[in-house]
């Protein structure tokens, strides 16, 4: 492509670069120069126009925006029509969008020309919200160069995981000194967690915080649902703890304990396979009581959408996880009081 100033003859065809305007002529910025415009700019004493003037095998601005646009639009998403060389995708479900980060940065270190933006990978989405916008920078680009970024682009999916009305399971254990006024606010808090993917609670119970009665629960619990929940009267502190001890003594198994993402850093992930089907289970950490987002909300998101929560997942997860200090928290374990969960 070919981009400046040329005489007026010389400009039928290109593609005006900065907006020109005098005595009712108005050439906006990517309008084209038509032979009748040729008069009315000398008139206006203008002899020469800023233009693009695109080469053998240069790709125009819009379709080289589309064409990356759909080559990376999954499930649940949907490509505007470009503008302006810029082409968006939106989510056309609630869910959790889902793509490799990498491979975003693998498109974008082609060419300084040829861009793309996306939301957080693993983010809530609603319908109809915009998740990603390819844009190309100049007016055209060379078809070379847009193959490129095409073969970058290869395995690299935008999608939306939808939610899925699951049925939820809760276990709440109990020591002295916890309030029954807590364990309600708690199912309140998660059943607003919920809402937004048609997820209801169908069987909870309550239990002395002990591994025999909490293992009794869990299986007792575990086949009516699609996902379990235990709280915790006290916070879990290792894994022979109470609650992923009886998550074992139950028959399951657990996947990851602790997460990089403060709050939420105490989360049990961990599953049980029943009549052939694969329940997760998550044992909450402190902070889920509370309705302000921490690392519980990142992974029951996920869960809700039908996907996948590995070790890996979490441990990939500390980009970003600090998501609120608190100053008056005390250090641990010196005695000072501290803030829940951790």
């Amino acid at each position: 492509m070919r981009f400046g100033p040329v005489e007026l003859a010389q400009s039928i065809g290109g593609i005006v670069a900065h907006a020109v305007r005098h005595d009712g002529l108005v050439l906006k910025k990517g309008d084209i120069v038509r032979a009748e415009h040729l008069p009315l700019l000398a008139a206006a004493g203008i002899s020469e126009v800023v233009v693009a003037q695109l080469d053998e095998g240069d790709v125009g601005e819009d379709p080289a925006a589309l064409r990356l646009a759909e080559a990376v639009a999954g499930a649940h998403v949907r490509v505007e029509a470009p503008f302006t060389g810029r082409s968006n995708l939106f989510a056309t479900h609630a869910g959790v969008l889902a793509f490799e980060a990498q491979a975003i940065d693998r498109v974008n270190e082609v060419d300084e020309t040829i861009t793309i933006a996306t939301l957080p990978a693993f983010r809530t989405v609603v319908e109809g919200e915009m998740i990603a916008t390819v844009k190309i920078i100049p007016f055209a680009v060379p078809g070379a160069t847009l193959e490129r970024a095409l073969t970058a682009a290869q395995g690299l999916t935008l999608k939306v995981a939808p939610f899925q009305p699951l049925r939820i399971g809760v276990v709440s254990t109990l020591l002295p000194g916890l309030k029954s006024s807590t364990i309600a606010k708690t199912l309140r808090v998660l059943e607003g967690r919920l809402a937004p993917a048609g997820a209801q609670i169908v069987a909870e119970e309550r239990v002395d915080h002990d591994a025999p009665a909490l293992t009794r629960a869990i299986a007792t619990i575990a086949p009516l649902c699609d996902l379990l929940i235990v709280y915790g009267a006290s916070a879990i502190t290792d894994r022979r703890d109470v609650i992923p001890a009886s998550l074992e003594g139950a028959g399951g198994r657990i996947i990851h304990f602790g997460m990089p993402v403060d709050p939420g850093n105490l989360l049990l992930v961990g599953a049980l396979a029943i009549e052939g089907r694969k329940i997760p289970v998550l044992g909450a950490p402190g902070c889920a009581r509370s309705p302000k987002e921490n690392g519980f909300d990142w992974v029951l998101h996920r869960l809700l959408a039908g996907l996948p929560v590995t070790a890996a997942d979490i441990k990939r997860l500390g980009v970003g996880g600090l998501l609120m200090e608190i100053v008056s928290r005390g250090q641990p374990r010196t005695g000072e009081p501290s803030t829940p969960d951790e």
